[in-house]
């Protein structure tokens, strides 16, 4: 069941209610919150509206999906880019755009439902609707996962990720010209107690670590490779954002006027190495930068600095 329950702040004043909700939730369409609004899912201070509103200061929006929950992800022929793949596991560099697993408003079209139809096993530990899933990138970030085809694996690989000896590094095109070359971003993170559908920097949030390094400066923009020592949700997002130096085209953290017209943040896994399950060897994968970062890159490279 998808449930959202915030206040409006003064930079979403003036948005029309279903791009707002859209904007803040990059897992869903604009179009899927229109259905929610005419289904009266949508409340403002606790009446129903039509998509049109535009929010004001200090409104109250609650969203509840009624709708049934599929009991479970279902196979789509829906090609996916492979990187490695044994009895294990299996490594995929995710494009842009797909979401990880099936939930509110994607129940289909899912990084899990293309595995379903690929793979013969994957891993019941995380149950029926998000089987094989290990860890997620969001939506909109592309780049390398890797996910566990039985329970052992998914096991194994899970005590990985929580003791922080899985190797990830991201690239990430920044707003702003950084000054330092190199730097260790270490602030705790969690949910925002204003909006709570975003994360935020908080006293009593989980410790979160990304260590950064410039990659190129070009005129107004930092690529940047980041590498992070915990996986918290949002953390590069966030951490980059407390900098001064917000990702370019990210709808939830970024700058509000945006130079390019993306469909989110531009960041990429980049590579992934650990030791494997069940050969203990250590192994590494890479991804080759997408075409929509390439694009943007080859635009900036032709400005003058």
């Amino acid at each position: 069941m998808c449930k959202i329950d915030f206040i409006t702040e003064e930079e979403q004043v003036g948005n029309r209610l279903d791009m707002l909700l859209g904007k803040i939730d990059s897992n869903r369409s604009r179009s899927f919150y229109q259905k929610m609004i005419e289904r009266g899912e949508v409340l403002v201070n606790g009446k129903t509206v039509k998509s049109k509103y535009k929010v004001k200061l200090g409104d109250r929006i609650v969203v509840e999906d009624t709708q049934p929950i599929p009991l479970e992800a279902v196979a789509e022929d829906i090609p996916i880019d492979i990187i490695y793949e044994d009895s294990d596991i299996v490594v995929v560099n995710k494009e842009q755009g797909m979401v990880v697993h099936p939930a509110p408003g994607n129940y289909t079209g899912t990084l899990v439902n293309a595995l379903l139809y690929h793979c013969d096993n994957l891993s019941g530990i995380n149950g029926v609707i998000r089987p094989g899933i290990v860890h997620r990138i969001d939506k909109d970030t592309s780049g390398i996962l890797v996910v566990a085809k039985n329970d052992y694996a998914h096991m194994k690989l899970g005590e990985l990720f929580h003791e922080h000896d899985i190797k990830r590094e991201y690239y990430a095109l920044v707003e702003g010209v950084l000054k330092s070359n190199s730097g260790i971003v270490d602030k705790p993170l969690g949910r925002d107690p204003k909006t709570r559908v975003k994360m935020a920097i908080v006293k009593d949030g989980k410790r979160a670590v990304t260590h950064y390094s410039v990659v190129e400066r070009y005129k107004g923009y930092t690529l940047v490779k980041c590498q992070l020592e915990t996986g918290r949700t949002h953390q590069i997002r966030v951490h980059m954002a407390s900098l001064g130096h917000p990702l370019v085209g990210d709808p939830i953290y970024g700058f509000k006027k945006q130079k390019f017209n993306l469909k989110g943040q531009m960041l990429h896994a980049k590579s992934l190495a650990f030791v494997h399950p069940k050969t203990e060897k250590y192994v590494e994968f890479d991804s080759d930068l997408p075409e929509y970062f390439i694009k943007i890159l080859s635009k900036l490279e032709k400005i003058e600095v």
